[in-house]
């Protein structure tokens, strides 16, 4: 079998600078040198981490990018079920633009025209999707997601489930009221392609979630460019922290998210197409853990 290698950083830290730093510094890679950037957090309410994005974290990719060569930056995300203006304020997104000068775009405010309707191969929606414009016509998208579970039907919230902030909230009661919730969350991850993905898991709700949960200490950054790899190893935490029954049974690779991402070849399909990078032995010791996980 021919192997599609991704690298994917995990990095052992309490830190969130330097997570970031490390995360990029260990990828090598510069996807954003002139280009676009168009950012997607997670702000689907302005609950502290793992609820939401570390306004730190959000700093310090930010401050990365422009570092980087970023032509310009634009963070565009759609909260749910809080009010996305509100959720922008109360985590300081909006004084951190004019602070760092990057655009904000609220997609709960754009007209319907700056969404495109998507209809993925053999899709559970029924009549496909609203899709973000400014995401389908983006140069370069990076994203930060959190490392927890979800409580309403999707399992676990992590890069994949970050794509929901992408759609228009119209869509929101179908998607919800779903028996395949799941296999559509992937779905949505198969009509575009993120440059960059940066998930911060000093913090994970091990269960319950998205807005509040038991809350460990993971002290973990993985990042990568591959979001079935990025979630993959996001659950195999989350099972070596102790999780929920619907988190913690079965392969990993057989998660309706990532089995139905798979099938969409959003990305990777095995754990022999992940090369692990680490910055420490706390890290390294991790992957053994990791690599145990994804091979049940």
């Amino acid at each position: 079998m021919v192997y599609n290698m991704t690298k994917v950083a995990v990095i052992s830290t309490k830190d969130r600078i330097y997570g970031v730093n490390k995360s990029l510094e260990l990828l090598a890679i510069n996807p954003v040198k002139d280009k676009n950037v168009i950012f997607k957090p997670n702000f689907n309410t302005a609950d502290p981490p793992p609820a939401s994005s570390s306004m730190e974290t959000v700093k310090q990719i930010i401050v990365k990018l422009r570092e980087m060569g970023a032509k310009s930056i634009t963070v565009a995300e759609r909260s749910g079920p809080a009010n996305t203006a509100e959720t922008f304020a109360k985590k300081g997104l909006y004084a951190l633009a004019k602070e760092l000068d990057f655009k904000t775009v609220d997609l709960t405010d754009i007209p319907n025209e700056e969404y495109m309707l998507k209809k993925p191969e053999d899709s559970h929606w029924k009549d496909g999707f609203l899709f973000a414009k400014i995401y389908d016509d983006a140069e370069c998208i990076v994203e930060t997601c959190c490392l927890k579970t979800h409580m309403y039907g999707g399992h676990f919230t992590l890069s994949l489930k970050n794509a929901v902030g992408l759609v228009a909230k119209q869509n929101m009661s179908e998607l919800h009221s779903s028996r395949h919730q799941r296999k559509m969350i992937a779905e949505i991850n198969a009509v575009y392609k993120t440059n960059l993905i940066i998930m911060d898991g000093l913090i994970a709700f091990v269960d319950r979630g998205p807005m509040e949960g038991t809350r460990k200490d993971a002290n973990v950054f993985v990042s990568g460019t591959d979001k079935i790899a990025i979630d993959a190893i996001g659950v195999a935490i989350l099972r070596i922290l102790g999780t929920t029954p619907e988190v913690s049974n079965g392969s990993i690779f057989e998660q309706d998210q990532i089995k139905r991402a798979i099938e969409l070849g959003v990305g990777i399909r095995s754990l022999e197409e992940i090369e692990f990078i680490t910055d420490s032995k706390e890290a390294e010791k991790l992957v053994v853990q990791i690599k145990e996980k994804l091979s049940n």
